[in-house]
């Protein structure tokens, strides 16, 4: 039988003790009566539901303005806990960043042989419009969502890099809004750190890199889809918490080599577009044509240095499942460090000695598929059935170079709110690295839980929630 971390007890001579991050939370767990926590829950969906904070899943009927299941147990780190795991993530996001530009100029990292020519130059993520461009500051992904799991007390591992537009950081937020709402006494009892600074650090990093054509204060945008997309909520919530304006393409135009926003007082020129579209639809008349979504003439704008777009086009060949097997040599090869984070182990089923291991060990292994996310398009083999390891099998059997594969780990558990009270779920991390002039972290991220009993998929889109995410104060 596995054996998880459970980051709030610890087993003692006298059987179990509190870890001293959550030596304050026992008392107030303890004492909260089963009619009271189930008030409190309410209350919370009650606000989740006035505040507009759903999101939808793809391809499903239904609600498409679903709530996000939120649990109203923290989780905590200490103030030495964190410091470490911030200064693991500047550092991958560092090294992610050096990576981009080699990989779109010399590409000194393919030419050392330290990673394979064609997982960069024949990856679908990667886009030749951008070659030879650095863009200002040489930052290409401007914010780095890092997926974290912890396997044991000082057991950090990168689980995945996000590089291109890594959503969540509204409930990140808003988590905190509730709980501070709702249990205001536990700030008192708790020097909890703050994160509320995020968006005037988001805005600032926006605004450090601004295009050298730039005149004075930037003029930061967001563009979104519309609100068909998921993440529209958090689209327009930190457009608002910004003080920024949400823009859809129609809204946009190129002329003169800058990018223009309709207003009711005339063209206002744009600095910096915060994107969140996926690039194939940034620009019809250089990606696809069809797109409705994008601005036609973006590209030349963004490569003349009349605009900075965030995180920039190309970004996602850095988050590539088979490139994040390689993210602990671009850190020795670009900063001449060793990876203060380490991967989780990783087979790569285009490798003919790893696919065999996989097929052969399937049923034990997770499966993900390399551009997979969102918990889609992958197998959790101790998990499945053997129907479905089997037709997981003649997936991979098709197309190795679109699998990865990594063992099963034993994720730490934190006490969650469930309907028979409470007990032990899985959890994960997303802090959010924000690449600009300096880099910047808060302290804290978003905390997903797997509400289902023994699940270790924390996906919202899979029926998992969130968690309001404490950093202790020294």
């Amino acid at each position: 039988m596995t054996t998880y971390f459970n980051e709030m007890y610890q087993a003692s001579s006298s059987g179990k003790s509190v870890r001293p991050p959550y030596a304050r939370l026992e008392d107030w767990m303890k004492s909260m009566p089963a009619e009271l926590r189930h008030m409190k829950q309410a209350e919370a969906e009650a606000l989740f539901r006035r505040i507009g904070i759903t999101f939808a899943v793809y391809g499903e009927g239904g609600d498409p303005d679903r709530l996000i299941p939120f649990d109203m147990f923290p989780r905590v780190f200490t103030s030495s806990e964190w410091s470490r795991l911030e200064r693991g993530i500047k550092q991958r996001a560092r090294a992610l960043n050096a990576f981009l530009v080699d990989v779109y100029g010399r590409g000194e990292i393919i030419r050392a042989g330290r990673i394979p020519s064609k997982l960069v130059y024949q990856n679908a993520a990667y886009e030749k419009a951008v070659a030879g461009f650095r863009p200002p500051k040489g930052v290409y992904s401007h914010i780095v969502g890092i997926d974290l799991v912890r396997t044991g007390p000082d057991d950090f591992f990168v689980l995945e890099d996000n590089c291109r537009t890594p959503s969540g950081v509204s409930y990140m937020l808003e988590n905190r809004e509730i709980m501070m709402r709702m249990f205001p006494d536990l700030f008192r009892e708790n020097r909890i750190q703050p994160v509320e600074q995020y968006p005037e650090l988001l805005r600032r990093t926006f605004a450090s890199v601004a295009p050298d054509k730039c005149d004075g204060e930037p003029t930061v945008v967001i563009l979104t889809p519309g609100h068909f997309n998921s993440a529209y909520y958090e689209h327009s919530f930190l457009a608002d918490l910004m003080g920024v304006e949400l823009v859809e393409g129609q809204d946009l135009f190129v002329e003169g080599g800058f990018v223009w926003m309709r207003t009711t007082e005339g063209p206002r020129r744009v600095d910096v577009i915060y994107r969140r579209i996926d690039d194939a639809f940034i620009d019809p008349l250089c990606f696809r044509p069809d797109s409705m979504l994008g601005v036609p003439g973006l590209m030349d704008v963004y490569r003349s240095g009349g605009v900075t777009i965030c995180s920039a086009p190309g970004a996602g060949v850095a988050d590539d499942k088979a490139v994040y097997t390689f993210v602990p040599e671009m850190i020795r090869f670009y900063l001449g460090e060793e990876p203060i984070l380490q991967n989780v182990p990783t087979w790569q089923c285009g490798k003919s000695d790893d696919l065999k291991y996989v097929l052969e060990n399937l049923a034990e292994l997770v499966v993900k598929e390399v551009h997979g996310s969102g918990g889609y398009g992958m197998l959790v083999g101790p998990k499945s059935t053997k129907d479905e390891v089997e037709a997981f099998r003649a997936r991979i059997i098709a197309d190795p170079g679109n699998y990865i594969a990594q063992p099963t780990l034993a994720l730490s558990t934190t006490p969650t709110f469930v309907a028979e009270g409470i007990a032990p779920r899985h959890v994960d991390l997303r802090p959010y690295c924000l690449v600009g002039e300096r880099i910047e972290l808060v302290p804290g991220g978003l905390t997903r839980v797997a509400l289902t009993e023994g699940s270790l998929v924390v996906n919202s889109s899979q029926g998992g929630g969130v968690k309001d995410t404490w950093v202790l104060a020294e």
